[in-house]
């Protein structure tokens, strides 16, 4: 009796497949010349790795440190294992969808629950740091301290002699420490290893800089900082505010104002007055509470996501009835230069859609662009600074762009429904209308109701042309943020986030959110409601 191993092993063709994997296998560990590009492309990614852990040390970032760690340990178990061969060809993939894609979606998700922005940029540290420093004041009786101003990796430090002789240097980061090893001329300090000396001509080209350089005494920010005016003597300088670090407050020993922290990344007195900078802390759910419930926010988020839903409905609706109109007419056999007038169509698709807003910009202009010259006589319409006008110069614009893609996609679906089912229904006796009502446009709303999902998600968020054409002007005066009447969702978020003398990069973010789930849920019914037309198939 032959047994399933036996079978399997006697079995020629099972055979003949088994060798050409183990060929395939053999090939994909390649030559010695493969193994040679494969240890300095995994030699390079390791490189990377040490030196993102040595940088995210620096910082303390412990979890941070252990995903550098265990994505490297992972790429080269699977890149020096002869048994992972599937492995090899979606890493790269995987791991570019998870840095591009899924990291993205997660930080900012993680941004939108924290106050992170102008002001709260930093750590507690830093914000005190920069608070004391910016209330220093020069002691009266304080003696000048010869100093060298010297340079490593283009950060600044004094050399400082100290009145004992010792030399000591120190950074706006790091405070003053010994040098033992120092180079003296005469009693003062001159060079230190590691750094380079800075020439009278230097520090007069970087004077700014080096009037601005504030070098902590000691850990405590109560000791003070040394500042020097000239590059050659430097003066203490102790702070008006006092830290006691212990109770988590700052004192203004000019007004005796009590500054504490209570937990919203500020040092705040018992009046309610805010010390800033801040340092960024989690805010739980008040950037999108505040997104939704705050007057001065809910007026402009309410007009602005109407003319988000109305730009995209609209584009969508019409770049759609352009296109299938032109694809019904070029796809008639009685047209002559089909192919000829095709090609001119797809022409605004061809370019690039911000070098096409920046030349309709252009051509809009009130008082010298093509339109008003040229088309109409030398009138004044205010294309771009008329609220609805430019609305409408938007919604011009982004079908010009748009309809050449919808009239690619019908063309292609039209050519892909069955003649014979047309023949069938006029021999029945439908007429042209009814044909197309009844036959086309079902079968052809099979393959571009997904198309026109994708499309709505993508004018939902069409950053470039709102950018380029109007900025979102005109700019709305009412309104507490940076907002126009032709901002759509992902541009005013734009605005919160980079534009302004405030950036509320938490705020944005929870705006970024909201549309994320919008566009999703919008998406998911639209999807849900087209499997009804698979039925036609």
């Amino acid at each position: 009796m032959i047994t399933e191993t036996e079978r399997v092993t006697t079995d020629p063709r099972r055979q003949r497949r088994q060798n050409t994997a183990r060929g395939i296998a053999d090939q994909a560990g390649g030559s010695l010349g493969a193994l040679v590009v494969k240890l300095i492309l995994l030699g390079i990614v390791d490189a990377i790795a040490i030196y993102a852990v040595l940088v995210l040390f620096s910082f303390g970032e412990w979890g941070m440190i252990a995903i550098v760690v265990a994505v490297a340990a992972l790429v080269n178990w699977i890149y020096f294992s002869r048994r992972k061969l599937p492995a090899k060809y979606l890493a790269p993939g995987v791991f570019f969808l998870a840095l591009f894609q899924v990291f993205v979606l997660l930080y900012t998700g993680y941004v939108g629950f924290t106050n992170y922005g102008t002001g709260h940029n930093g750590s507690k540290d830093q914000a005190v740091s920069a608070l004391m420093a910016a209330a220093q004041a020069r002691v009266p009786d304080s003696p000048a301290y010869p100093v060298t101003v010297v340079e490593s990796g283009g950060e600044l430090g004094l050399l400082v002699t100290s009145p004992e002789g010792n030399a000591l240097l120190g950074t706006s980061e790091d405070p003053l420490t010994a040098v033992p090893d120092a180079v003296f001329e005469g009693d003062t300090a001159i060079s230190a290893p590691g750094w380079t000396t800075l020439q009278f001509a230097d520090v007069l080209a970087r004077q700014g800089e080096v009037t601005d350089l504030s070098v902590p005494f000691s850990e405590d920010p109560n000791d003070g900082a040394l500042r020097t005016p000239d590059g050659q003597a430097a003066y203490q300088y102790v702070s008006s505010i006092e830290y006691d670090e212990a109770a988590g407050s700052l004192t203004d020993t000019d007004s005796g104002v009590v500054y504490r922290d209570i937990g919203t990344g500020a040092f705040t007195s018992e009046a309610g007055d805010e010390l800033l900078p801040g340092w960024k802390v989690t805010v739980g759910f008040e950037n999108f509470a505040k997104a939704v419930t705050d007057q001065r926010l809910a007026g402009p988020l309410v007009y602005v996501t109407l003319w988000t839903f109305a730009f995209a409905l609209i584009t969508v609706a019409v770049t759609f009835a352009i296109g299938l109109f032109l694809a019904i007419t070029f796809n008639s056999k009685r047209m002559r230069g089909r192919r000829i007038y095709r090609s001119l169509l797809i022409l605004p698709y061809a370019i690039p859609s911000f070098l096409s807003a920046l030349v309709w910009a252009g051509m809009m202009n009130q008082s010298f662009g093509f339109l008003n010259q040229v088309i109409f006589g030398g009138a004044e319409i205010p294309w771009l600074t008329d609220p609805w006008m430019a609305k409408l110069s938007v919604l011009i614009v982004n079908i010009w762009l748009g309809f050449p893609y919808m009239f690619l996609v019908c063309t292609g679906a039209l050519q892909s429904i069955p003649e014979e089912l047309q023949e069938a229904a006029t021999v029945d006796g439908a007429k042209p209308w009814e044909v197309f009502r009844l036959i086309k446009l079902p079968l052809l709303l099979v393959s571009i109701a997904p198309l026109l999902i994708s499309s709505f998600a993508f004018n939902f968020n069409n950053f470039n042309i709102v950018y380029m054409l109007t900025d979102g002007g005109p700019r709305d005066s009412n309104a507490p943020i940076p907002v126009g009447h032709t901002d759509i969702l992902i541009s005013m978020v734009y605005k919160v986030a980079f534009t302004g003398q405030t950036r509320d990069y938490g705020l944005a973010s929870a705006y970024t959110i909201i549309i994320f789930v919008i566009v999703a849920i919008i998406s998911v019914i639209a999807f849900r409601r087209t499997k009804s037309l698979e039925e036609l198939n």
